[in-house]
This record gives structure tokens, C-alpha cells and sequence, in this order.
């Protein structure tokens, strides 16, 4: 039997910690940008699939993603709700198999919460809960076997250090398809929608880029030469990434802004992550430049061009940011960093590009079929879109009965709202929807 290491396990439960805190860092990241009438929410769904996902993993997206292999497809339900783990030790590395599931759990959570940008300020919560465990259930957990559990992708060679095609294309694209599925927000394209409390968005953008340390560094899944690079290659590429996203929203629009920075700094950490533990520090650096870029146009180009209602650039940040880290995977992969990996173009080899772009359609395809099949099946049973009307008010009021500001409309230390505070401050809202 295979010793337990305690440096590496100790290493990849404060990877999953670190992980961890990406879901609420997304919660403020997403809650800034949006109207404050619409914050509550925002950083409920984020928390809300935190929870319901984690149990989910537990019960059945494990056993679903790194059971036994059948037809390259999917795992069996030889693990169902954990069954049989016990004190075992993961094959091939060092740590509990019970750490690595406390690090993937992270993943699973985390993944949700980053759709639910693209279609922020619409959707009705009851119906965005059920979306999104159905979406986990039968989209996140196979696309995880096919490519971390043995399945098709991984058996034809794609390379996915982090969740470049399990996380974040599959999460932009179907983000995307949702957000178009539900139509646009009341307004949009007409009058201004503006974020509420950048500075709480900026917050939020600082503990993802902490907590991506744990997520790309950490999928080394042992404290080794690989987990140095991930890590270090993580922070360039991030930072290269705000170059990328501000020097050319500075030469456009003749202002540098600080969402900008940090949309920036998220686009890069975005296309690094696929690539993480399989290329060198300068490329890294080409990754997150390219990345920022390619996301800044994805933004403020493409969406106005085609007019969807990607709220909070969820599509034009992590599904655009995904598919150019696979695509520089391919590209900039090589051996010399990681043996188990596989060299790419700029090493004269051409099998690993080609296999990212197949995995890249295939990512793109199914986020797109199966969120569309997923969102109409629900919307038979519960209304997805809030009528004018709640929209107006917003969904804090509408679906939680709080406010995030009480901006001294009522007295009282709670924020809880009673029959009589609701309609009051609904009717408030009607003749100020702004707020």
C-alpha cells in the first residue's frame, strides 16, 4: 500500500480551502456588478448552489465523475454517496482519496455559480435552483469523467490541468445559452445598467486570484516542482492578463477602469488554468496578454455586435478565456514541465492541438444541447423569467423579501421584511427602479 505523504495532502486541503473561498469571492465579484436591488441574489445563487452542489457531489456527482470508467462515458455508481472510500489512498499520488474528493467537491461547486452571471437580475430562484442541479447532474459531472475520469476526451489525449473545458467553457457557453434562452434584462441596450459597488466586485476579484492558486497549483495534487510552476505561471498570466484587458480598452476608449483591471486579471487566470501544469513561465505570460485581449473584444466587440444580454460577462470571460487557454495548451504544452503531458505546436508536435480543438467542439456542443434541453424541461414546470413587474422591483425584495441597503427607509435592526415593510418599499421601488 502506498504511504500517505502529509506535506502533499496537507497541500491539497488548503488547495481545497483556498478553492472554497473562490464561491463567495464570486458572490461579491458578480454582487458588485449588479444593480443593488439585485445583490441579494446574486449572492444567494452563488452561496445557495455552494451548499446544494456540495451535497449533490457527495451523494452522486463523485461516483458519476471518477467512477469506474464504462464506455468512456461515464463513471459507475460503485461510490455512490462515498461507498467504499474509506482511508484509501488516491491511485497514482500520495494523499487520501478523501482529500482529493474535498478538492473536487470545490470544483463542482464553484462551476454554478459562475453561469449564473451571463443571466443575472432575471431569473426566478426557485427555477434557477433546479436548473442548476439538473445542469451539475447530468452536464458538469459527465464532461468531468470524460475528460479527469478516464473518459473519451482524456483517452484521445486532451489536456485539462484545471477546468478550462470542464469549468469554464462549459460554464460560459452554457451561461450563453441560457442568457439567450431567457432574453434580455428590461432596458438592456436602451438605458444605462451600471454595477452598483465596483470596489465590492474589486474585493471579490482579489479573493479569486487567491483562491486560484489553490485551484491551479493545487491540481498538482501533491507539494512538488509541479505545483511550483502551476502557481507561478498562474500569477503571471494573471497579471499580463490586465495588461492585455487595459492597454486595449485604454487605446479605445481613451480610459483605463479598474473593472477593467479586474475583468482583466480574471481573463487571464481564465486561460491559464487548462494550461497551468503544462507550460513554462514565458509562454504564460503570451497566455494571459493574448487572454486579457481576446476577452476585452469578446466584451466589447462581439457582444454588442450580436446583442445578448450577458450580464455580467460570464460568456465573454470565462467561455471565451476557456476556449484560447485549450487552444494554448495545444499550442505551448511540453513534456519538459510535466512528463504526463504532451508537446504542442510550438514543439513541433501537432496531436495535442488537434485533440483540444475536437475537445473544445465537443465542450461548446454539449454545454449548448444540453443547457437548451435542461432550460426548456424546467420552464414546463416553473417559470424561469420574473414578469416586468418583479423585475422593476427587483429580485432582493421579489424573491428573498431583504434589501441590501436599507438606505433608512425603515427602522429596525433586521432586514427581514414583514407584510407591510415589503409593500411599502415595493411601491418605493416601482416609482425608483434604478435602485
Amino acid at each position: 500500500m502506498t504511504e500517505i505523504n502529509s506535506g502533499d495532502t496537507a497541500w491539497v486541503l488548503i488547495s481545497a480551502a483556498l478553492v472554497f473561498i473562490m464561491t463567495p469571492a464570486v458572490a461579491l465579484f458578480y454582487g458588485g456588478m449588479v444593480r443593488s436591488k439585485n445583490v441579494l441574489t446574486t449572492i444567494m445563487q452563488s452561496m445557495f448552489v455552494m451548499g446544494m452542489i456540495s451535497v449533490e457531489f457527495i451523494l452522486i456527482g463523485y461516483a458519476m465523475a471518477f467512477g469506474t470508467d464504462i464506455n468512456g462515458l461515464i463513471g459507475d455508481l460503485s461510490k455512490l454517496g462515498l461507498t467504499g472510500v474509506g482511508n484509501n489512498v488516491l491511485e497514482g499520488t500520495q494523499i487520501p482519496e478523501l482529500a482529493f474528493i474535498a478538492f473536487q467537491c470545490m470544483f463542482a461547486a464553484l462551476t454554478p455559480a459562475l453561469i449564473a452571471g451571463a443571466f443575472a437580475e432575471r431569473m426566478r430562484f426557485k427555477g434557477f435552483a433546479i436548473l442548476m442541479l439538473l445542469w451539475a447532474i447530468f452536464i458538469y459531472n459527465p464532461m468531468a469523467h470524460w475528460v479527469w475520469g478516464g473518459g473519451f476526451l482524456a483517452e484521445l489525449g486532451a489536456l485539462d490541468f484545471a477546468g478550462g473545458l470542464v469549468i469554464h467553457i462549459l460554464s460560459g457557453v452554457s451561461g450563453l445559452t441560457i442568457c439567450i434562452l431567457l432574453g434580455k434584462r428590461r432596458g438592456y441596450g436602451k438605458s444605462a445598467i451600471v454595477p452598483h459597488n465596483i470596489p465590492m466586485t474589486v474585493i471579490g476579484a482579489a479573493f479569486l486570484w487567491i483562491g486560484w492558486f489553490g485551484f491551479n497549483a493545487g491540481s498538482a495534487l501533491g507539494a512538488n516542482e509541479l505545483a511550483a510552476n502551476a502557481f507561478l505561471v498562474t500569477q503571471v498570466s494573471a497579471a499580463a492578463g490586465i495588461l492585455g484587458w487595459v492597454l486595449l480598452e485604454w487605446s479605445r476608449s481613451g480610459k483605463p477602469t479598474i473593472l477593467g483591471a479586474v475583468s482583466g486579471g480574471i481573463a487571464g487566470l481564465v486561460a491559464i488554468t487548462p494550461a497551468a501544469g503544462y507550460v513554462t513561465v514565458l509562454p504564460s505570460l503570451a497566455i494571459g496578454l493574448i487572454g486579457g485581449a481576446v476577452c476585452y473584444c469578446s466584451v466589447a466587440i462581439l457582444k454588442e455586435k450580436f446583442g445578448y444580454d450577458d450580464s455580467l460577462d460570464a460568456f465573454g470571460v470565462h467561455g471565451v478565456g476557456g476556449i484560447w487557454g485549450a487552444l494554448a495548451t495545444g499550442i505551448f504544452a511540453t513534456t519538459a514541465i510535466n512528463p504526463d503531458g504532451a508537446n504542442g505546436l510550438f514543439y513541433g508536435e501537432s496531436d495535442l492541438f488537434f485533440a483540444e480543438i475536437i475537445s473544445i467542439g465537443v465542450a461548446v456542443a454539449f454545454a449548448v444541447i444540453g443547457s437548451t434541453i435542461l432550460y426548456k424541461i424546467v420552464n414546463k414546470f416553473v417559470e424561469l423569467r420574473v414578469d416586468e413587474s418583479e423585475e422593476i422591483t427587483g429580485l432582493d425584495l421579489v424573491e428573498h423579501g431583504e434589501r441590501s441597503y436599507n438606505l433608512g427607509l425603515f427602522s429596525g435592526s433586521s432586514n427581514f421584511l414583514g407584510n407591510k415593510e415589503f409593500e411599502t418599499l415595493n411601491a418605493f421601488d416601482l416609482n425608483h427602479h434604478s435602485i
